[in-house]
């Protein structure tokens, strides 16, 4: 990422991150597709609903991850090879640290917090199974996406593709097993997802191990650098914590898609299918964005950081608008692949359409926000997220279920789609932190 052509460099770390997360989203697809299949539609409310508080759990250590990626990314930069072992094996024993104990917290907690989003009663009995179940997996979930955050730091973008195709053809013929044969409904789905991600890991495991022996990245361990852990906390915890917080602000408006009722919880489900499908190659540009920023200020190529600052968002923006409409004009056939029934399809049509047209704006301003993160500037953007969402987003649904109709409570997204991109324009194009950053000459003449 420190030279050569900018865009090509961006565009191909991207694509297996694509493709990875073309595989993430069949993911869950083949879940929602078996259960709407073989269970029926309480069974796929219940896994759309699920989704959440698992979101919320999980994202405070993602987000971790991503401090991780962005510090050996850094180091990457500045040729640190001792920094980049130093960060690996904190982060190894943060997993463990903190994977166990989730797993407890998590299947303890979870009726709780299905009861707290008001999830209908004839949901609350699979929706509690599959959020306990999935949980018990989060040791792998974390593990696999710390070592995949190390590997994107490191520039390879290729690996966790691998990873995710072990763990997709496993979960594949799990569904198939236990939910379609077994006939274990959304227990054998949690099930599948949670043994797909713990062999993922252990391949991750072996990965790093066979392919980056100086990292000397260890199996188990206890010890944890103090400054290291420091160092990945203050990055990486006001992102995670944004994350968490978002996804909280997520399980707020799935609670306002709850008190709709199970049709509209299902059309909410089957309409996160296609835009999230949709939304793929905005992900996978922002984990490039990040990886890009952090190895060309860890190197001090500040000319480079000049030249991607707006070239990679614009690019991102055409992308997404152009996936958006390719994505809603073969709508019809896709969410038919989800339910017959036609209310699900009228309340995932409106869904769908509204995200979609109106997708492009987060993608500009995600990319932007990750820019800015992987130079380690993190607090403005989680303050412009959480603005986003909860100064935003959530009242705008509540104003539109009260003083509109409550099935169309989607707009408040575009709504804050766009007070994002005005907000982090105006720190990308003239805040003076930015811009000293941005004007620092080269510390060397590589291009």
């Amino acid at each position: 990422m420190t030279y050569g052509p900018i865009l090509k460099k961006v565009l191909l770390f991207a694509l297996p991150l694509v493709v990875g997360n073309i595989l993430q989203q069949l993911y869950t697809t083949v879940d929602t597709l078996v259960i709407g299949a073989y269970c029926g539609t309480t069974s796929l409310a219940a896994v759309g609903t699920s989704a959440q508080p698992v979101e919320v759990v999980l994202c405070v250590f993602l987000g971790i991850g991503t401090g991780v990626s962005i510090l050996i990314s850094q180091a990457k930069g500045a040729g640190d090879l001792e920094g980049t072992c130093r960060i690996s094996r904190t982060a190894v024993s943060f997993v463990w640290l903190c994977g166990l104990a989730l797993n407890v917290l998590g299947i303890v907690l979870a009726p709780a917090i299905l009861r707290l989003m008001q999830v209908p009663p004839d949901a609350l009995k699979p929706a509690t199974a599959y959020v306990r179940i999935v949980l018990a997996g989060s040791l792998g979930n974390i593990g696999y996406n710390m070592n995949s955050g190390i590997l994107r730091g490191m520039g390879n973008s290729t690996a966790s593709l691998l990873f995710l195709l072990v763990s997709f053809v496993i979960n594949v013929v799990m569904d198939l097993v236990l939910v379609a044969g077994l006939r274990m409904d959304v227990a054998g789905a949690a099930l599948a997802t949670s043994a797909a991600m713990y062999i993922s890991w252990i391949v991750s495991i072996v990965y790093i191990r066979h392919n980056y022996p100086q990292l000397r990245v260890p199996v188990f361990s206890w010890r944890l650098s103090a400054a290291t852990l420091r160092d990945i906390i203050r990055i990486g915890l006001p992102i995670g914590l944004n994350n968490s917080l978002y996804s909280l602000g997520h399980l707020a408006m799935q609670t306002l898609v709850n008190s709709q009722g199970s049709v509209f919880m299902a059309g909410g489900a089957v309409a996160g299918r296609i835009t999230g499908m949709a939304s793929i190659a905005n992900s996978s540009m922002a984990s490039a964005a990040t990886t890009f920023s952090g190895q060309n200020y860890g190197a001090g190529n500040y000319d480079r950081l000049r030249r991607g600052h707006l070239r990679i968002p614009v690019v991102m923006g055409i992308i997404a608008l152009t996936s958006g409409t390719l994505f809603w004009t073969v709508r019809w056939p896709l969410l038919r692949l989800f339910s017959a029934e036609e209310q699900v399809l009228m309340y995932a049509n409106r869904y769908v359409t509204v995200q979609l047209f109106s997708f492009w704006m987060f993608a500009v301003f995600n990319t932007m926000l990750c820019f800015v993160n992987g130079v380690g500037l993190v607090r403005y953007t989680t303050l412009v997220n959480l603005l986003m969402l909860w100064a935003v987003r959530i009242p705008a649904a509540y104003m539109i279920r009260a003083w509109y109709d409550g099935t169309w409570i989607m707009l408040c997204f575009p709504i804050s789609f766009a007070f994002g991109l005005i907000s982090m324009s105006g720190f990308y194009l003239f805040s003076k932190k930015w811009k000293e950053i941005l004007l620092r000459p080269d510390a060397n003449r590589q291009s």
